[in-house]
């Protein structure tokens, strides 16, 4: 299924968007520069990681977590873990997280 829909970041007081986690790690460079961008303009940004292996998503995250500390912004990100788990039924895991621009 595909859907396409337009908005302005301004319409969404936080800004969600995922990875998934058997994407290739380019996903995760262009996720960073995004989330970058975004939290010039946003206070804070959630992202779920999913994945079809219970791992995938610690995985992803730890790899984003060290492309994004990795840029120069000179912006103190504060990461905070929400809800994560299983879906029942499926072999699809998950994990949310809070980025706030300390």
């Amino acid at each position: 299924m595909r859907l396409e829909y337009t908005f302005d970041i301004s319409e969404v007081s936080t800004p969600r968007l995922s990875v998934e986690a058997v994407e290739g790690i380019g996903k995760l460079f262009t996720l960073a520069t995004l989330v970058l961008n975004v939290i010039d303009v946003k206070d804070k940004v959630e992202l779920v990681f999913h994945g079809l292996n219970p791992d995938d998503p610690s995985r992803k995250i730890e790899a984003f977590k060290r492309i994004l500390e990795s840029a120069s912004t000179g912006v103190t990100i504060h990461w905070e873990e929400g809800q994560g788990g299983g879906v029942p039924g499926s072999s699809s895991y998950f994990q949310w997280m809070m980025l706030t621009k300390a």
